[in-house]
């Protein structure tokens, strides 16, 4: 299964659905944002795009509460089962035990990718390019023995994106 996962899209909507459009023709299957959000637009975009998803509330999110009964929004820690694997999904990286498979969080802008004692730590970094001239996104692949992980990064005055990719051998599922 492949799942896209992008965060701190703050009220850049244009660069949000870039990452969606990107991500879908990349094959993605289903859509998780790590939070702040902050525009409704956003949470349209990912009901519009035709493929099932979840968001976390991040901090920036009051404004979008409103919204609850009418999107997937879920608040932190979520657990959640998805292709076999249990998920902790968070905005702010409080709560980073090693109690599930693949815990994604957002909140620093800056992409990490560890693989700690079979468990991926995931922050897919800034969708927004408020922090610095770029834009950025991962892929998770599924697949049973393996997380592939690719890390899309694209400049804001680039059309494309560029992707690093990064293999973990999963132990005991």
């Amino acid at each position: 299964m492949k799942i896209g996962i992008f965060s701190d899209t703050h009220t850049k909507t244009k660069l949000a659905k870039k990452t969606v459009t990107h991500l879908i023709s990349e094959g993605a299957e289903f859509f998780i944002h790590a939070g702040d959000i902050c525009d409704r637009r956003v949470l349209e975009e990912l009901s519009e795009c035709g493929k099932r998803y979840v968001a976390v509330y991040g901090n920036n999110d009051a404004n979008i509460t409103k919204y609850h009964n009418q999107y997937n929004l879920v608040q932190e820690p979520y657990y959640f089962k998805l292709a076999n694997t249990k998920f902790k999904l968070m905005h702010l990286p409080f709560y980073m035990a090693p109690d599930s498979d693949v815990v994604i969080f957002g909140h620093t802008h800056e992409f990490e990718c560890d693989f700690k004692n079979n468990t991926l730590f995931l922050n897919p970094g800034e969708t927004c390019a408020r922090n610095k001239n770029l834009s950025e996104c991962v892929m998770l692949e599924i697949v049973p023995a393996f997380f592939h992980v690719t890390y899309y990064t694209r400049p804001t005055e680039d059309k494309n994106f560029h992707a690093q990719h990064f293999s973990f051998e999963r132990q005991n599922i």
